[in-house]
């Protein structure tokens, strides 16, 4: 039988982009071990498990088909940035995930819905529940969605943001805004290059190179801070 409806899990739905047939599976992701009691197993702990794994797989792959020249080595250190734990309870502080969680009495006192190892661990929890709900595709593509920022970014979770430092910098200075533009665009389309500028007004502060428009206006903006003598 599947759980009762809540009007927070149909809005978590809302923000997850997906929504359950089996209702049950997202309760048991969202239930903590402190609501239950002593010596019961945690059906969230075996979705956690598997959602674990899902959630690796498809990083990986996604980060296959993005940066198809990297090496094995360097891929490996993308996917870990994007699967630590501080990652995975953001991606769970922004879908509002702690609001829906069901904590003990205690737990709940404590801060439990601010935790950052409580946050990782019910995300994965989601997923795995999604995959068990839904099968691979469907949680493929709400991983996606969830990543798709970090993914066009280079891979990195938590990269340094360069173009907001250089625009604070630039309107202290010259009350403008940088433009950035797309100078080149090369190679096959499984392999792209992008080049793009950064300019003040009619003056081009720099370039940079990346696989993705974003990653190459990052670039530009990091080659600007060091002309400028500004430490990225």
């Amino acid at each position: 039988m599947s759980a009762p409806e809540r009007d927070d899990d149909r809005a978590l739905e809302d923000r997850l982009g997906y929504t359950f047939l089996e209702r049950s599976l997202l309760d048991a992701a969202l239930t903590h071990t402190s609501a239950l009691g002593a010596g019961t197993v945690r059906a969230g702990e075996q979705l956690e498990f598997l959602g674990d794994a899902v959630l690796g797989v498809v990083i990986a792959d996604l980060l296959l088909d993005a940066f198809p020249d990297l090496d094995e080595g360097e891929l490996s250190k993308r996917r870990a940035t994007l699967v630590r734990a501080p990652t995975l309870a953001a991606k769970a502080r922004a879908l509002g995930i702690g609001e829906a969680l069901r904590l003990g009495r205690g737990e709940d006192r404590g801060g439990g819905r601010e935790k950052a190892s409580i946050l990782a661990s019910s995300y994965e929890a989601v997923l795995g529940a999604i995959y068990r709900d839904g099968g691979f595709e469907r949680v493929k593509g709400v991983i996606t969605r969830h990543f798709a920022e970090e993914i066009e970014g280079g891979g990195i979770a938590g990269a340094p943001d360069w173009k907001t430092t250089l625009q604070e910098r630039i309107q202290a200075r010259d009350r403008t805004v940088p433009e950035y533009r797309l100078a080149a665009e090369e190679g096959p389309a499984h392999a792209r290059v992008f080049t793009a500028e950064v300019w003040v007004g009619e003056r081009c502060l720099a370039r940079g190179q990346g696989t993705s428009k974003r990653e190459a206006e990052q670039q530009a903006a990091r080659a600007a801070l060091e002309a400028v003598g500004v430490e990225p």
